[in-house]
């Protein structure tokens, strides 16, 4: 009799047991049962983290802009840039909804979560949470290995580019990541935290905001020696402002937009990258390169 008492309770303790939990990037506790089978991404980065961890036959659902790795093309699509449709998402069965804190709407993903499907919301800020992230993803997809390599990966290669540039002479920067209006990044977002790594100033790293809206008088005001667009606007946006000492000496750079926007694996290839063109600015400055 006591031998079953125990074998019953060591049953009624096994789904306890099996749950597994982690903290997404708003702090907030998710937990299922077991490693999620049917994952539907509701960002592109989060695409390539499923990618890197070796995830990928999970997902069952991404949004219209989710195009990379190419394989990506092909997932079910549930929504785009005017929006996800939630009907999209249900249809998939999901047992977990990866989604962006700032790219997708607060309201569809607590609705998401009233109707059952746990919901885990990333937002990483500084280059350190890329690769924590990925290492949550393989915890809730029953990926753990395949989630330490990438992200040891991940770290490593940021390790690399720090040492190799931490001598290299400071440079002023300016990025600019919208045209009409006006805005660029500060420190507090993924994109910013890549100069300090690449040994360059961020000219407006001190702001409040993650991405604020700046002026034309603020830029000519912090005479960045060196400034970064998304696209070939920049160039024409400040050629007619030759006292900028940035277009005087003609370091004026186009980034490549997916790697230094997108929060996932590829923000490495992004950080290279950044520390190519600044180290190219400090060629032309006469500085010595690192």
């Amino acid at each position: 009799m006591k031998r079953l008492l125990l074998a019953a309770c060591g049953l009624a303790a096994l789904p306890a047991m099996a749950q597994l939990s982690v903290r997404d990037g708003l702090g907030l506790a998710v937990t299922l049962p077991h490693p999620a089978q049917r994952i539907v991404a509701l960002s592109p980065h989060l695409v390539e983290d499923m990618y890197a961890i070796g995830a990928e036959r999970l997902l069952v659902g991404a949004v219209d802009y989710s195009d990379y790795p190419p394989a990506a093309r092909q997932l079910p699509r549930v929504g785009g840039y005017s929006g996800v449709s939630l009907e999209a998402v249900l249809r998939q069965k999901p047992d977990l909804v990866l989604a962006w804190r700032d790219g997708n709407n607060g309201r569809e993903l607590t609705r998401l979560r009233e109707l059952g499907v746990p919901v885990y919301v990333s937002a990483p800020v500084a280059l350190p949470d890329v690769a924590a992230e990925m290492r949550r993803l393989g915890k809730l997809s029953g990926h753990v290995a395949g989630a330490e390599a990438a992200a040891g990966r991940f770290e490593n290669g940021l390790a690399q580019l720090k040492q190799r540039y931490r001598p290299a002479a400071a440079l002023r920067v300016f990025v600019q990541v919208g045209d009409n209006p006006l805005f660029t990044v500060s420190s507090r977002s993924f994109l910013g935290a890549l100069l300090p790594l690449c040994g360059g100033s961020n000219v407006f790293g001190t702001l409040p905001l993650a991405a604020p809206q700046v002026s034309t008088e603020a830029v000519l005001a912090a005479k960045p020696q060196v400034m970064l667009g998304l696209d070939s606007e920049l160039r024409r946006r400040w050629q007619a402002w030759p006292q900028l000492p940035a277009v005087r000496d003609g370091l004026l750079f186009s980034l490549p937009a997916d790697p230094v926007s997108r929060p996932g694996p590829r923000l490495l290839q992004g950080a290279a990258s950044v520390c190519e063109v600044l180290n190219t600015a400090r060629r032309k400055l006469g500085l010595t390169p690192s």
